[in-house]
């Protein structure tokens, strides 16, 4: 079969790897139909590597995915031959310490798709999945819709950890997609008012598009006076989500006393925060770390079947699989305004 590997930084070719097989009674064969870039998969092919996660040439990216089921292993009874469905990129060994106390997302032995040294990513014609990995999709649902639950579901999981979001206030550092996949949970679930930065204007314009109350471009305006203005109490939660050390500094800012940061971003290069002791020890905020999903796969499927918004609206650009490493160059240079690049298989 043929699969999309990265072979260098910044190099990416297309080549004959080996059809993977099912091994596992629960294994499901999966043939691969639509595939969104992720700002991981983009870590690794600028960088090659994501803190201590270093690629090993060659390797396949990729796990933010949707297809069709080929194949079942005799024990699984979730899917059939002939399903569409959306791929949760996790596989959980469900007998350790972690798994048993309902937190597969950081299991002991987690292996994740596109991950280096765990499992080889979805930019593929085939993978084999766990069947608990896979999730039945309706017909009226499209694969693009299906592909891009993964990154909505970070985005749930993260609203769920943080505050009640019936009348509150919060903040949204990054409207990349997560960012947006944030402000698209906060919003169905009740946030009063949500202020939302970026650096790029035409990501600001589709914030406000899909809810955002307000919205500044950190390289123009005032981000902590403007917001401090217009919530003299500051805002009961911020969400950072673009990785940037400028903007935890911000976040720890604008947060209330007793307030909640919640840190999604992946910083580049960088392997440590710095912020002041001093404000947030007086303010008391709580400051949490989101690790992608925990049982929010299903959730975020839901949300876009009832279509409480349009996720739609975030793939901005679409691509052949033969044209992948133009839609990596497009989204780590961010380039003509693009949000999420789609591949299709």
């Amino acid at each position: 079969m043929k699969a999309m590997q990265l072979t260098g930084i910044r190099k990416m070719e297309m080549r004959e790897v080996p059809s993977p097989e099912i091994k596992s009674p629960t294994d499901v064969l999966i043939k691969m139909k639509t595939v969104g870039v992720c700002g991981s998969d983009v870590h690794y092919y600028v960088e090659g590597k994501i803190g201590s996660q270093v690629v090993e040439y060659p390797f396949t990216v990729g796990h933010e995915g949707a297809g069709i089921v080929e194949k079942v292993g005799p024990a699984v009874k979730k899917v059939k031959p002939g399903d569409r469905i959306a791929v949760e990129p996790a596989m959980s060994c469900w007998i350790c310490d972690q798994c048993k106390t309902g937190r597969p997302h950081t299991c002991r032995k987690l292996r994740f798709l596109g991950c280096p040294k765990q499992a080889e990513g979805c930019l593929s014609e085939y993978i084999v999945m766990p069947e608990e990995c896979c999730f039945k999709i309706k017909d009226s649902m499209t694969f693009q819709e299906a592909a891009i639950s993964e990154p909505l579901a970070i985005g749930v999981y993260a609203v769920k950890q943080s505050i009640p979001m019936k009348g509150a206030k919060i903040a949204i550092l990054g409207s990349g997609p997560i960012g947006l996949s944030v402000l698209m949970s906060a919003k169905a679930q009740g946030a009063a008012k949500i202020y939302v930065s970026d650096k790029i204007d035409s990501r600001l314009q589709l914030a406000k598009s899909m809810g955002a109350d307000w919205t500044g471009n950190p390289s123009k305006d005032d981000i902590v006076k403007t917001i401090t203005k217009e919530e003299p109490l500051l805002v009961d939660a911020v969400f950072e989500c673009c990785g940037q050390q400028e903007a935890f500094e911000q976040a720890v800012q604008i947060v209330k006393p007793g307030g909640k940061i919640m840190l999604i971003g992946i910083p580049p290069a960088l392997d440590k925060w710095a912020f002041s002791v001093d404000l947030s020890r007086r303010k008391e905020i709580c400051i949490q770390n989101v690790r992608r999903q925990n049982h929010c796969v299903q959730h975020a499927l839901d949300m876009i079947d009832k279509k409480l918004f349009d996720v739609n609206k975030m793939a901005t650009h679409h691509f052949k699989f033969k044209d992948t490493k133009k839609a990596f160059d497009l989204v780590a240079d961010y380039k003509d305004g693009v949000v999420k690049a789609m591949i299709e298989i």
